[in-house]
């Protein structure tokens, strides 16, 4: 996923869709770090959704060796959502 500029659209992500894909092992996580801003201004930020609220940086797949690198400081999780099962394992 491109990264998202706000809370709110990641954890609409991570709750609404990963926990729905198999792909995701049903898991979604909300990550928060910063990347450096002189390097994100070659970037436009996209609207794909609601105006505000699902916005988001199309980084290139050929790029993303060079946006790791303008990470900086950690990547922390800062939400994990798991899908609901309507019967808990085990029972």
């Amino acid at each position: 996923m491109p990264p998202s500029t706000n809370r709110e659209y990641a954890t609409q992500i991570a709750r609404d869709w990963n926990t729905k894909d198999a792909a995701s092992g049903y898991v979604g996580y909300v990550t928060q770090f910063h990347v450096s801003s002189d390097y994100l201004k070659s970037f436009e930020v996209q609207t794909v959704g609601a105006a505000n609220v699902h916005q988001e940086y199309w980084i290139p797949a050929e790029r993303l060796d060079e946006f790791n690198a303008n990470i900086v400081g950690k990547i922390e999780v800062i939400d994990r959502f798991v899908r609901e099962t309507e019967t808990p394992p085990g029972r």
